[in-house]
């Protein structure tokens, strides 16, 4: 029985060595290079154990690691969506839904019962774990963003409007980080027209 639970539990680990492959649109610090999505999931992780004080909420860190470092391993099997994107919707939680099941029940019962809640979780955005952690997801393309004199915003030609109504769920999550971006993105914009 334990063999068998540890074959399980290293397919899983094979399998989501592939989140290593799913680029996004948005680029690393500084630079042209699309950040992939382990890269990005890392980033946030350590974003939220360094900004865990600016949560509107006294939170469980450890479930909005959890939270962060799985939330996107469901783009092995869907894909990255861009946030601004004009064909798809961000929200495709069916088809992620299909995939969280697949890659976490890759897993024994527990762990992929446990993982699959945590990622439901995460993408109601009801708890006060799930508003920080979405917090993080929105705010690290910002400060990349503008790192890169505009990023996406400016390559793919996002209007204002858009890009503030898609980012202020952030305020749901932390208030102060909220400000900050707003500001930011106040900035870019002012500096495109």
């Amino acid at each position: 029985m334990k063999l068998e639970r540890l074959t399980e539990q290293i397919d899983f680990i094979r399998e989501i060595d592939k989140v290593k492959y799913i680029q996004r649109k948005t680029k690393l610090f500084n630079s042209d290079r699309n950040e992939n999505d382990a890269e990005h999931s890392w980033h946030l992780a350590l974003m939220a154990i360094v900004l865990v004080e600016h949560s509107n909420d006294t939170i469980d860190i450890l479930k909005v690691i959890k939270m962060l470092l799985i939330h996107d391993i469901v783009e092995i099997d869907a894909g990255d969506t861009f946030l601004f994107d004009t064909t798809k919707s961000h929200t495709n939680t069916e088809e992620e839904l299909l995939a969280a099941k697949r890659i976490f029940g890759m897993l024994p019962n527990d762990q992929a019962e446990s993982l699959i809640e945590i990622w439901k979780e995460f993408e109601k955005g009801e708890t006060k774990e799930s508003k920080f952690a979405k917090a993080m997801d929105r705010f690290e393309p910002v400060l990349q963003n503008e790192s890169n004199n505009g990023g996406t915003w400016v390559e793919y030609n996002v209007e204002y409007r858009k890009i503030y109504n898609k980012l202020i769920s952030i305020k749901n999550g932390s208030r102060i980080i909220w400000s900050y971006t707003e500001k930011v993105i106040n900035h870019l914009m002012n500096k495109k027209e």
